[in-house]
């Protein structure tokens, strides 16, 4: 049968900011920790593959673009000669930014269009340009690295202007067909090359291309990628922040708490519960709380009862003690056997004492392991009641059972241990009561509680006294009992067992108006189900 858990504590220290974030509290912190960091590296990782397959995509296209010019213009070149194909080659490389280099089949240089007009376009010395386009050329290095991307050889105009100085020309001519590759300016830009053959004779046409609007178009892309990456860290870092207020800070105090606690300086160390969080951070937190609390409180409880002991235990011992001492020194047979009587009495005393402190020492951790079953109040009573007549501890007292109202009298607990609750309020009953006094047992069932009173017609307890009376080795007892026949951890006793159960166990009055007292126990019902 499990405790009902504790109520939890609405709202949060920085809801406004949750609310802004939509990172409400009943989000876990496993689940926002992993979305933060999710999604930075989602972002990084999917724009960098989207860079490089995007430069791949516009090398591709152009590669298709270079194909189809060097065949359209080799085409167009196949069916001139002398001046008009000089003209052809000067107009194609002027209006389409190429330049166009024609070689006879012997390899030597017929035609070149950046020589007969003007250059369609210029290779840019890297020296000349400002340093910020150094450091954007860095900066493409850096992502090539990152990237693993090959690295493209250096573009350069050979020397010997022969067609044996180009491997895309050889290429060409010995599959007869189309070689397009690139190679990379100075300024790190790619120039791509095509050749092809020219007729059937050997003839060969070198097309080429500086495009740099390729790397325009991938550093602007990359540009947009830093700026993604930027506030994807921005976002990250403010994330970080935020969660580290709400898990650092709160760990932090728990951590002094625990610490001082642990240490034991400060005697009235409050852990602190957070009670307007309501994810794991709170829930450690009041748990750490309840703990500290339920320590301090069993630590305080041990020392209380070791100190019990040792008072209650002194009395007997110093008893014993001295009829021992003094038993050396009589030599009255007499005198001696009433010191003998004395010291036995003490002895037993102890040993009573003993078992007491012992079985009051583990009831809990009994308890804390028992499985309650259903156990009938009204069957429990009457064989109760039956035994004790056999024995006759009630002695001139005796013992009535009523049942009051409708309703099963079934509660959930350990039998064994609710009649020893039992057997300590008759004990104490039958202690408190005249000769021939009457102890009356009734037992009803008030909603989802069974009630148990067992009264008597002794002098009862005063008001002051009616919860002293459930601390340990504190008794009220009769002028004439014999002394040490009672510990004083009988109702101690009685009322750790009702707790465990989750009951109650209270001292009253008679409900008549009458002298003498009445104890009222209230369990909760078995429920069908548990």
């Amino acid at each position: 049968m499990a405790r009902p858990p504790a109520p939890a504590a609405t709202g949060t220290l920085f809801s406004g900011l949750a609310a802004k974030l939509g990172l409400p509290w009943r989000v876990s912190l496993t689940a926002r920790i992993l979305a933060v960091n999710i999604i930075a590296l989602a972002l990084l990782a999917g724009s960098l593959f989207y860079i490089d397959s995007y430069r791949r995509e516009l090398l591709a296209e152009r590669y298709r673009l270079a194909k189809s010019e060097a065949d359209i213009t080799a085409a167009a070149l196949e069916h001139e000669n002398g001046q008009r194909r000089l003209e052809l080659i000067a107009r194609i490389g002027s209006e389409q930014d190429l330049r166009l280099r024609l070689f006879a089949p012997d390899g030597k240089l017929i035609a070149d269009s950046f020589k007969l007009g003007p250059p369609a376009y210029r290779l840019i010395d890297p020296a000349t340009e400002p340093w910020y386009q150094d450091a954007a050329r860095m900066l493409d290095r850096g992502m090539d690295f990152l990237l693993g991307a090959p690295k493209i050889p250096d573009y350069h105009d050979p020397a010997d202007a022969n067609a044996k100085a180009w491997p895309e020309i050889a290429a060409a001519l010995a599959r007869r067909q189309t070689d397009v590759s690139h190679k990379a300016a100075p300024d790190q830009t790619p120039v791509i090359i095509a050749a092809t053959p020219v007729g059937i004779d050997g003839a060969a046409l070198l097309v080429t291309r500086n495009a740099r609007d390729i790397t325009e178009n991938v550093r602007m892309a990359r540009q947009t990628l830093a700026i993604i990456v930027g506030g994807a860290l921005g976002v990250s870092i403010l994330l970080s922040l935020f969660l580290a207020r709400t898990i650092v800070e709160p760990l932090r105090k728990l951590v002094r708490a625990t610490v001082r606690v642990r240490l034991g300086r400060d005697r009235s160390v409050i852990v602190p519960r957070l009670p307007d969080r309501r994810d794991e951070i709170g829930l450690l937190a009041r748990a750490v709380s309840d703990m500290s609390g339920a320590l301090r409180h069993r630590i305080d409880a041990v020392e209380s009862f070791a100190a019990d002991v040792a008072h209650e235990l002194k009395n007997p011992l110093t008893s014993l003690r001295s009829a021992l001492e003094s038993l050396d020194r009589v030599e009255e047979p007499a005198l001696r056997r009433q010191l003998i009587g004395i010291a036995k009495d003490d002895v037993r005393r102890v040993d009573f004492l003993v078992t007491e402190i012992a079985d009051a020492s583990r009831i809990d951790a009994q308890l804390s392991r028992t499985t309650f079953e259903p156990v009938d109040m009204l069957r429990l009573v009457q064989a109760l009641v039956s035994e004790r007549g056999q024995r006759g501890v009630n002695g001139t007292c005796p013992v009535s059972i009523a049942h009051e109202g409708y309703g099963d009298l079934v509660v959930a607990g350990d039998a064994a241990r609710l009649e020893r609750v039992l057997q300590n309020l008759l004990d104490n009953a039958v202690s408190f009561s005249p000769e021939g006094g009457a102890i009356e047992i009734a037992l009803t069932r008030s909603g989802d509680r069974v009630i148990t009173t067992v009264s008597d017609h002794g002098p009862g307890i005063p008001e002051a006294s009616r919860e002293r009376i459930f601390e340990r080795f504190h008794s009220l007892r009769p002028s004439d009992e014999e002394f040490g026949k009672h510990s004083g951890l009988g109702l101690a006793i009685a009322r750790t067992i009702v707790e465990a159960h989750y009951g109650k166990l209270s001292a009253t009055v008679r409900l008549d108006g009458t002298p003498g007292a009445r104890f009222v126990l209230s369990l909760p019902a078995w429920q069908d189900g548990e």
